[in-house]
């Protein structure tokens, strides 16, 4: 991995089963290309994870940024709070009202 650091920005979401694929094609098919369309360059990966429960799906969404300046292009100055569009607050059940940051140390690929 190269000296720079990338940050990694954690949060998580939650539907009803019923809204939990049209909350994803939202996602991939509006949200995080609209990011990038509006020059949030840094935003390198974006992973989208869920877990099926009784009566809802949990999202856990992971966003891999090359700098901390690019979270803050993406997020604003107070970056801790969520980025969470309208029309995914209208299909969202609940979420976190703040992102996680880490400092991404290494990655193995085995």
């Amino acid at each position: 991995m190269n000296k720079k650091s990338k940050i990694i920005r954690t949060w998580k979401g939650w539907t009803t089963l019923e809204d939990a694929s049209a909350y994803e094609d939202l996602l991939v098919n509006e949200v995080f290309p609209t990011i990038k369309k509006n020059g949030v360059n840094g935003l390198e990966k974006v992973s989208i994870s869920i877990k099926n429960k009784m009566d809802e799906v949990e999202y856990f969404l992971i966003l891999q940024f090359d700098s901390m300046d690019s979270v803050k292009v993406f997020a604003g100055e107070n970056y801790e709070q969520a980025y969470i569009p309208e029309n995914a607050k209208r299909i969202l059940k609940r979420y976190d009202e703040t992102a996680e940051h880490y400092e991404l140390k290494n990655e193995l690929i085995l």
